[in-house]
């Protein structure tokens, strides 16, 4: 009987998402016309540049790029998701994120004459560590001051953009005009499988294990138990202060994950600015995808495409990039509002994702 009525909770579920997706799309789409340019050659465009491929530009490289674009989105996406479970909200991922990236490239380029089959993983999860504990300061904080992880994690946003800026020009730079770090070894790149980008899977992979934790073990089992109720879960024998601290943890490690991606798969060294709004853009897509894991892959994929192809919808339909900004926050607003929702749905189910409800009720 639950794998039968399976496919309609699927349904149900990302009903509110493709909604928010086709509104947002309208309103670009006005945005496009009020701007003079064609909504259809605009969303032509966004398709060409983002799958189709162009008459100078295969179908597999644009496919490519959009995973590119993709994949620390899906970390992202996860990191934030990840934390809504345990009803905690973290904004940090964008200093995770290049904390892990800077690190990243640090043991990318600083350890030479290793194996591939260890440089590469090596750099990989020390970047991931390294966000990680970045993560652990909010959950500490949390779970021994009370501080709110909303504003801890603002406030390391900043510590980490320049703590990330001075290694950057005084410890780990490149000799020359540019605050940057040195080019990564060849043995710590991630490669590509031609014009698709393996990191890509890697990110999928870890979207699987997410879910697999939250759904079929009992450490998943705690922290959505302490996202529902925690007042519950601490009378059940629950240590909610354990969770939080373990589920910031995990947070950030995913979050950085994304930037070492970033580092070791697509830029080749640390270079600041280049990662800016990545960690932000997480939050649209976890929402997007109702803080569901797997849903997280094909949320982050839309947004991907949409920065993919923001070059091209500007060159063949003169169409400014500012609005595929818009059109993302308005999938953003859609989705998270409730007095929309509310508007469009009089019998709200009880499953409705809000920002005027507990985060990780979802």
């Amino acid at each position: 009987l639950y794998y039968a009525q399976l496919p309609v909770k699927i349904l149900r579920s990302a009903f509110i998402p493709l909604l928010a997706v086709a509104l947002a799309l309208l309103a670009g789409a006005a945005l496009i016309a009020l701007s003079g340019a064609s909504p259809v050659d605009a969303y032509l465009a966004l398709l060409e540049g983002s799958f189709l491929g162009t008459e100078k530009v295969p179908w597999t490289e644009a496919l490519g790029r959009t995973l590119e674009k993709a994949t620390p989105l899906v970390m992202g996406g996860l990191a934030v998701a990840f934390a809504f479970k345990a009803g905690l909200f973290n904004i940090g991922g964008q200093g995770q994120l290049i904390i892990g990236a800077l690190v990243a490239g640090a043991v990318g380029y600083g350890f030479q004459g290793l194996p591939w089959i260890i440089h590469m993983p090596l750099a990989l999860l020390a970047g991931s560590i390294a966000g990680g504990l970045w993560g652990t300061i909010p959950g500490v904080l949390k779970a021994s001051r009370g501080a709110h992880e909303v504003i801890t994690t603002i406030m390391l946003n900043f510590v980490a953009i320049n703590l990330t800026d001075w290694f950057t020009s005084k410890v780990w730079r490149e000799p020359g005009i540019l605050a940057r770090t040195p080019k990564i070894e060849p043995s710590a790149e991630i490669p590509r499988w031609g014009n698709i980008p393996i990191g890509f899977f890697v990110a999928v992979a870890f979207a699987f294990l997410v879910w697999y934790l939250l759904q079929r073990t009992t450490f998943g089992f705690e922290i959505r138990t302490v996202g529902l109720n925690p007042n519950a879960a601490k009378y059940a024998g629950i240590s909610v202060k354990r969770i939080v601290v373990l589920t910031m943890t995990i947070s950030g490690f995913l979050a950085a994950m994304g930037g070492a991606i970033e580092t070791l798969g697509v830029v080749g060294r640390y270079e600041p600015g280049f990662n800016a709004g990545l960690g932000f853009n997480g939050i649209t897509v976890a929402l997007l995808a109702r803080t569901h894991p797997l849903a997280v892959i094909p949320a982050a994929i839309l947004i991907g495409a949409m920065e993919a192809s923001g070059a091209i919808m500007q060159f063949k339909a003169d169409v400014s990039p500012e609005i595929t900004d818009i059109i993302q926050a308005l999938m953003l607003l859609f989705v998270a509002t409730p007095i929309l929702v509310r508007w469009f749905f009089k019998d709200s189910d009880e499953n409705e994702l809000s920002v005027g409800s507990s985060w990780g009720s979802a």
